[in-house]
């Protein structure tokens, strides 16, 4: 889906750049190896998000040979499983629990590797629907990381090649007013 098919579906309310509406989180991937300089611009990008204290929490474990997938395959869940099995790319995002706002910080690095994944011609799809459990002992992830999300990177292809039921979900989706995210001197429902 190019950037004006997906104004379709998204129009912000106050002015901002047009890569936070274009990034969405498609299921249908190309079965097409990601050239080197496009996937490590994504993670020099998640490098360079803010953290507290500059402790940088998060770390990336990819899969991008067939044996890697595989075995990232077995830990996720069977409807994430159907459309997943396709990307060239799998990256399990982990955060170091020392520091205090690792998962805050980890969620800004995911965030500016999920736009700079846009600007390379690349999609991303972030899913929490996987075993953590098995994801932990399959990649021997020691106790003192957390496990965040599990994120499908590649080219996006037609929708046609996803599950009928699936096809119906292959576009972008809208938000909730920012007035109704955004509240001034206290809590209110």
């Amino acid at each position: 889906m190019n950037a004006s098919e997906v104004k379709q579906y998204r129009k912000a309310d106050y002015e901002i750049d047009e890569a936070f509406l274009e990034r969405w989180s498609p299921r249908s991937f190309q079965e097409k190896e990601i050239a080197e300089e496009d996937l490590m611009g994504v993670f020099e990008a998640a490098r360079w998000a803010p953290s507290a204290m500059n402790m940088q929490p998060w770390r990336f474990i990819i899969a991008r040979t067939e044996e890697d997938r595989e075995r990232f395959h077995s830990f996720v869940m069977d409807g994430n499983r159907k459309w997943c099995e396709k990307a060239p790319v799998l990256a399990l995002i982990i955060s170091d629990k020392e520091d205090a706002t690792h998962a805050f910080d980890t969620g800004a690095a995911w965030g500016f590797l999920s736009l700079q994944a846009r600007r390379n011609g690349l999609i991303t799809h972030a899913m929490g629907g996987f075993y953590k459990d098995q994801a932990r002992e399959t990649l021997g992830i020691p106790e003192e990381y957390e496990i965040q999300a599990l994120v499908a990177i590649g080219y996006q292809d037609e929708k046609e090649k996803l599950e009928e039921e699936m096809q119906k979900r292959e576009q972008p989706s809208p938000r909730r007013p920012v007035k109704e995210s955004v509240m001034e001197g206290s809590f209110r429902a």
